[in-house]
């Protein structure tokens, strides 16, 4: 019998967004400084890591799969989700036309014709999320985020740019620890009701937010659609609705799969045996069999030196 014990310690201060991007666990891969004059466009279709964009000066067009977007100077721009993209000047040119591109010391790159002026200058940065099953805390964030004018986002881009030029010790830790802001910085200065439904609409309601602060602060509670419509001061009904059509799933298919990607998180640590595991994210009582075998947590059996029986990713992914 799984021991109450066991389980996470319940935080008074909890915070779901930062819950999500600790989870997450953003790495840094490239940071460039592009300049660009004249006629420019540069594409690139190979790529499936989150991208930002912070304008330093002028304009630019950024068109990725999610949409297009005019930015100025002091813009910023997040795909947590990127399938490739094309950056161009304004007016674009034509996407036939060749790509004008020369590198022109260590991170740093011209776009555009050789004895152009410097009409527009972004940093512009790739990373990529460590965390076991990225797929579906990223399904929980807006597609891409645009904050116009965000002086503290720049600051932070601009901080994270010089970091990956300097060999200074601690380096590795402080871009992990600068990644966690810039994008925390990023999402939360995006919320509002015009964003898609997701866990940073449900964070702009306060009543939510009481259910979902709930639900991070003690995973592995029993809880009922009954107790978190109490807790957001809602009948059960409207509570049930309201969550839905704000974060985008039901209340109890949020809480499966927050559990499961505590889960994955803790399997990718392997100092943990899956009983214990269990025990840490799900409830006090005995788990039924389905939620302790390695199949429902979307893994299988592998050796862990340190913790006896542990586990080996197998893949997971969100529901459709």
């Amino acid at each position: 019998m799984l021991q109450r014990k066991s389980r996470m310690p319940v935080q008074d201060d909890t915070d779901p967004l930062s819950d999500a991007v600790a989870l997450l666990r953003p790495e840094m891969e490239l940071s460039k400084l592009v300049e660009a004059g004249g006629a420019w466009q540069v594409r690139r279709d190979d790529l499936d890591t989150p991208l930002y964009c912070a304008i330093v000066e002028g304009r630019a067009r950024l068109e990725v799969a999610e949409g297009g977007v005019t930015l100025g100077t002091g813009d910023f721009v997040l795909v947590p989700a990127l399938s490739g993209f094309r950056m161009t000047s304004l007016p674009p040119p034509d996407p036939r036309g060749l790509e004008l591109r020369l590198q022109t010391g260590p991170g740093q790159v011209w776009l555009g014709p050789p004895q152009a002026p410097v009409e527009m200058r972004a940093l512009v940065g790739h990373c990529r999320f460590r965390a076991s099953g990225p797929r579906l805390l990223v399904s929980l964030l807006p597609r891409m985020i645009v904050v116009p004018g965000q002086p503290r986002l720049i600051a932070l881009v601009r901080m994270i740019h010089d970091e990956t030029r300097a060999a200074r010790p601690g380096r590795v830790l402080t871009l992990g620890r600068l990644l966690d802001v810039l994008l925390i910085e990023a999402l939360r200065s995006g919320t509002g009701l015009d964003l898609p439904p997701g866990l940073l609409r449900g964070l702009a309601d306060p009543r939510l937010t009481a259910a979902l602060g709930r639900i991070h602060a003690d995973p592995a509670a029993e809880v009922s659609v009954a107790s978190l419509a109490r807790a957001a001061g809602l009948s059960r009904t409207s509570f049930f609705e309201r969550f839905r059509r704000e974060v985008g799933r039901a209340p109890m298919q949020y809480l499966t799969d927050w559990r499961m990607a505590l889960a994955q998180d803790l399997l990718r640590d392997g100092r943990l045996t899956n009983d214990q595991i269990a025990g840490r994210v799900a409830t006090a009582q005995p788990a039924p069999s389905a939620w302790r075998s390695s199949a429902m947590l979307g893994f299988r059996q592998g050796p862990s030196p340190t913790a006896g029986p542990s586990v080996r990713l197998r893949g997971y992914g969100p529901r459709p």
